[in-house]
């Protein structure tokens, strides 16, 4: 039996799955913690990574890692990290990222240039930080990676030339989905100059091999790698429930959106992946628990004895700021108290409310560029929250579906590990990966409780 690992490369931690390269079974899984903080030393990545895979990898003969997505890894001459990363939540770059979309020629031109329009997410926008604040860092960056890139370029023992994919590419800001090359003019005037920056290799491609002889893929966004582990059809529009929540779905052609809203990246595979992100999503309610002084299976009932509209709450779940809409300075509020409706069970409900509120507008940004949705995948931490799935039920007109609970992340990393393992011209077609119950919850529209988030969105912040 052949073994492959997929590494999921996380802002909160990482996860590492080994499965059976031509079924897909799970044989072993593994995982350990990255520190809290929008910035952070990319060797607490690498120590993480140590020890996740510790006596892990054994018989595996393919490995790919998927990460969080835009992190700037900035490196010197000889390879060495010049500063800790930034993460894609660390928004101290959103002044920058207003700066360069009026350099270019407006929101427009970003969009035909890459396909997106650069928020305080973006790697090119933390450039444009550094080379701001941080000058002599900013001179002295010779090389510039995403997080995976960084990680993956050290396993094959740091190659002359590091090697990224175009999924992950297509989230800094100065690679084009839509041309398929880099536009280093862009980053030259982000940071000054232009460093090198990883080749983009092919999906599929052995990129290296690690010091035991393990084939290495290019690997892939977390998003990306998301998509690749589900095996998303035409009419699957995903809705991560993470740290950040995002919407998403795969597509034939690229998205150029002038509005900002819609990212439009690539996926693992050759095709497309039109995205939006929210800043706010698991911590709303971890937050709002922990506010109540309930545990989680607490919290879920509170929310559930709640009628939709929570009694005409509405709680903007902007407590990180906000990167969809662009609101890097906005902080969380709770509107429409009175002394009948402020109640456990109603915060409750209206934090699941405002946290799926904002990804509902983001789903409405994906059917504006052409997607359309057949049914919503709920995935991520938030999602195996019994209140979730009965609220997203209230806010979408197609049927919201919860799959088992799982990393996928890290297997569709392990996917790409037996593509590249197989040399095939397409990732293998697993089945079910992963055990347990699919959950479905008919659609049940509430159109008062969208339109009451909205009403309060548009008072406090009219964009």
């Amino acid at each position: 039996m052949a073994l492959v690992a997929g590494v999921d490369s996380s802002t909160q931690s990482v996860k590492i799955v080994v499965r059976d390269a031509e079924t897909g079974v799970l044989v072993r899984e593994a995982r350990a913690a990255h520190p809290d903080g929008t910035e952070v030393h990319p060797s607490a990545w690498v120590e993480a990574l140590d020890q996740a895979t510790s006596g892990v990898l054994e018989g595996v003969e393919a490995l790919s890692i998927a990460g969080q997505q835009h992190g700037m890894v900035a490196l010197d001459e000889s390879g060495d990290v010049i500063r800790p990363a930034l993460l894609w939540n660390d928004t101290r770059s959103a002044p920058d990222a207003l700066d360069l979309v009026d350099e270019l020629g407006g929101p427009a031109a970003w969009a035909e240039a890459v396909g997106s329009v650069p928020v305080a997410a973006f790697t090119v926008t933390k450039a444009r930080w550094m080379a701001r604040m941080e000058p002599e860092n900013a001179a002295r960056t010779a090389r510039m990676m995403l997080p995976h890139d960084y990680l993956t370029w050290l396993l094959a023992g740091r190659p002359a030339v590091a090697a990224t994919d175009r999924g992950e590419a297509s989230g800094t800001g100065y690679w084009s989905p839509i041309t398929g090359a880099y536009r280093d003019d862009l980053l030259a005037m982000a940071l000054g100059h232009a460093p090198e920056v990883p080749r983009v290799a092919a999906p599929g491609e052995v990129i290296g091999r690690t010091a035991s002889g393990i084939a290495l893929g290019p690997g892939t966004g977390d998003n990306m790698g998301a998509a690749l582990g589900l095996g998303l059809h035409p009419g699957d529009v995903v809705v991560s429930l993470g740290t950040s929540g995002t919407a998403f779905a795969v597509s034939e052609v690229p998205a150029r959106d002038p509005s900002g809203f819609v990212a439009g990246f690539a996926d693992a595979t050759g095709h497309f992946l039109p995205l939006v992100c929210t800043l706010n999503a698991a911590r709303v309610l971890t937050a709002t628990a922990e506010l109540l002084g309930v545990d989680v299976d607490e919290f879920a009932r509170l929310a559930l004895a709640a009628e939709p509209g929570a009694g005409g709450l509405s709680l903007l779940p902007y407590l990180d700021g906000e990167r969809t809409p662009n609101l890097p300075e906005a902080r969380g509020s709770l509107h429409g108290i009175t002394r009948s409706n402020l109640t456990p069970e109603n915060v409750a409900r209206a934090s699941v409310e405002g946290m799926m509120g904002g990804l509902a507008e983001a789903v409405d940004a994906l059917v504006a560029v052409g997607v359309e949705p057949e049914r919503i995948l709920l995935v991520g931490g938030a999602a195996a929250n019994p209140a979730v799935g009965a609220v997203a039920a209230t806010l979408f007109s197609v049927p919201v579906v919860i799959p088992p609970p799982g990393e996928y992340v890290a297997d569709g990393a392990a996917r790409q590990a037996a593509w590249v393992l197989s040399g095939a011209a397409e990732p293998p077609a697993w089945a079910e990966a992963r055990a347990g119950e699919t959950v479905v919850h008919e659609a049940t529209p509430v159109a008062a409780v969208r339109e009451q988030y909205a009403e309060s969105r548009v008072a406090l912040y009219p964009v």
